[in-house]
């Protein structure tokens, strides 16, 4: 059965292009312009991915996007006129998948979409344990922390299975992004840490006086489950 992408722009010519492409490429779309009404087509239609713009009427792109994800681990590819990296980075930050500045080629939403699908759907051949109360199981698509489910973005838990794959190595930023983003793409170390940034904070609301993942200045990242309790000061930062 082909996937389904829930398309959410206000231009219809661009909402129009943007099916018609998907479409081409195997894809059921269906065009949502209303801010106010994203949140129930998800719903009631429940898409495989979402095309979100952040300028819509009725209601905040980047609004939308931090209500779906708090429920949901549905990929969200965002697509805007917004060009300046802190709107980038507040997108990724509330938990989205890619990030497309207009103007665009249509092929490249094409692949994008492709891209996070297949990173999403992507499930190794055994499940991922680490010790000191942590267990990810990819095949299951599961997350947990001293017992706890982790609500974490497609983005986030297949950067928390490579760092638990082998908890005390150091991953650097490379093999971080080749993990993270299969399709080659230019990111910046910002993108990165934004990612790492967001599952610490998951992790820490869970363990508020452990930072479990270090950040190694200049090589890259590697999981500590025997990290010592950190400061009032340190949690903030």
């Amino acid at each position: 059965m082909s996937k389904r992408i829930l398309v959410v722009e206000d231009e219809p010519k661009l909402a129009q292009l943007l099916s018609m492409y998907l479409e081409s490429a195997g894809f059921q779309a269906l065009c949502q312009d209303d801010g106010e009404r994203v949140i129930d087509t998800v719903g009631q239609w429940t898409p495989d991915l979402v095309l979100l713009d952040l300028m819509l009427p009725g209601r905040d792109g980047l609004d939308i996007c931090r209500e779906l994800r708090a429920s949901s681990a549905i990929p969200i590819v965002i697509v805007t006129a917004r060009v300046e990296e802190v709107d980038r980075l507040i997108g990724l930050e509330l938990g989205a998948d890619d990030y497309i500045c207009k103007p665009f080629s249509p092929r490249e939403v094409v692949a994008r979409v492709r891209a996070v699908l297949r990173r999403a759907a992507a499930q190794p051949a055994s499940p991922t344990a680490a010790d000191g109360g942590l267990m990810v199981d990819e095949s299951a698509y599961l997350a947990k922390l001293d017992g706890i489910a982790l609500d974490l973005t497609p983005v986030e838990f297949r950067l928390l299975a490579l760092l638990a794959s082998s908890p005390g190595t150091i991953f650097s930023r490379d093999r971080v992004l080749s993990r993270l983003y299969d399709d080659h793409r230019v990111v910046t170390d910002r993108t990165v840490d934004s990612h790492v940034k967001n599952l610490r904070r998951k992790l820490q609301a869970i363990r508020p006086d452990r930072d479990l993942i270090k950040s190694v200045y200049g090589v890259g990242y590697r999981l500590d489950l025997t990290a010592e309790p950190v400061s009032e000061a340190q949690a903030a930062s």
